[in-house]
């Protein structure tokens, strides 16, 4: 009798570059053909765009008045406040790569190369204030150093999350200032202006929105009449209407509803009705993910002995807001883009600067091509950023795969 024989199975071998180009772009002829017709538009469309971008285009718009992109007409002795909260925020960015790793480590990374880099550029930083490089210079240092903290007992997720919820405070203090102290003034809100203003009103949107957007999906869920008749009328009412005419509302209207001596800022005004606004398509957004729960979820919890809240807040949303993870994105995507009519209620947001910046110069008049791509090109960076986090979110989640 012979004995068995054993045959090692080997996986098969990693496709090379050659095997990958013939098998993606050169299968057949005409995909071949469409390779070759692609990479000679990439050429010639790249090869014309860097040559206007570096040899034609006249970006004196932007150099000259990179203060007003940034800030808007934020006092320039007191840009040393921007400079700390820039370097708080990237301590923290460090803090959190180490402790939590991931998209967040790529971010941190990002940021602390981008600062760098800026702050080498051979470019005049002036209109920055006489400390603007050498806040770009320090802050990828803090991001390194927030890093190493985080293989101490302080690189504890408890501890990176209550910095963030702490930061946030000082943030606005720092911002807005302390009346009756002298090396920290109040400064009006009016003043703030240009991507710290966008950033401001998309934040604090995208912030508040999520919250209120999740009690009002619950909300048209319940069981009680009143509750869910509200949050119908509520969701409905704001969809029916558009961004601007809740802008409006909160500007010029809630104040005529105020008792007389009590003022809201404006910039809080707006930042109430992009939240309001925001929340009614948050919950539709949510309503969706809480309706694809099958109802054997419900009954499971309910064989387990959960109650109604336990079953909400640890089995059904959890899930659901895991399944609307790419709709809940596009949402903060457009509130950011939406921070853009601001303007309407006479905040002066980026786009409004270089709106401003065109009209302030005669001889720039014309340039407006070079200051929209840049403000073109600020949105794209932070709305991808958005993007690439949440399709790395949803594949550590395993959405569409599991």
């Amino acid at each position: 009798m012979s004995a068995p024989t054993t045959t090692i199975v080997r996986p098969p071998s990693a496709p090379g570059p050659l095997r990958w180009l013939r098998k993606n772009l050169f299968s057949t002829w005409y995909n071949a053909l469409l390779t070759v017709l692609a990479l000679a538009l990439i050429y010639f469309v790249g090869k014309g765009v860097i040559h206007w971008a570096f040899f034609e285009a006249n970006w004196d718009p932007v150099r000259y008045s990179l203060k007003l992109f940034a800030v808007g007409q934020y006092p320039p002795e007191q840009i040393w406040r921007i400079g700390l909260i820039l370097a708080l925020a990237s301590f923290l960015f460090g803090l959190s790569a180490r402790v939590w790793g991931g998209t967040i480590r790529n971010f941190a990374l990002a940021l602390a190369v981008a600062l760098g880099a800026l702050a080498l550029l051979p470019a005049d930083l002036s209109p920055l204030g006489p400390t603007g490089r050498l806040w770009l210079a320090v802050a990828p240092l803090l991001a390194v150093g927030g890093y190493l903290l985080g293989f101490t007992p302080v690189g504890k997720g408890r501890w990176a999350l209550l910095g963030w919820l702490l930061s946030f405070v000082l943030m606005i203090v720092l911002l807005n200032g302390v009346g009756g102290i002298s090396w920290l003034p109040r400064i009006d809100s009016g003043l703030w202006g240009g991507l710290l203003l966008t950033f401001l009103l998309a934040l604090v949107g995208i912030v508040g929105c999520f919250p209120f957007g999740v009690l009002l999906a619950l909300g048209r869920r319940s069981s009680l009449p009143v509750v869910k008749l509200f949050c119908i009328a509520f969701i409905e009412t704001v969809r029916g209407v558009p961004l601007v005419t809740i802008l409006f509302m909160f500007s010029i209207i809630l104040p005529l509803f105020l008792p007389e001596g009590i003022r809201v800022d404006r910039v809080v005004r707006a930042m109430l009705g992009m939240t309001f606004f925001a929340s009614a398509y948050m919950a539709e957004n949510v309503r969706g993910g809480l309706q694809a729960i099958p109802r054997g979820q419900f009954e499971a919890a309910k064989a387990l002995g959960l109650n109604g809240f336990q079953t909400t807040a640890l089995i059904v949303l959890p899930q659901a807001l895991r399944l609307v993870i790419p709709a809940i994105v596009g949402q903060f995507i457009a509130l950011f883009m939406d921070t853009t009519l601001a303007y309407i209620v006479g905040l002066t947001e980026l786009l409004t600067v270089g709106k401003i910046v065109l009209q302030s110069n005669t001889e720039w008049l014309f340039l407006d091509m070079e200051v929209f791509l840049f403000v073109a090109a600020v949105f794209w960076l932070f709305t991808y950023s958005m993007s690439y986090a949440s399709r790395r979110l949803e594949k550590a989640l395993g959405v569409g795969s599991r």
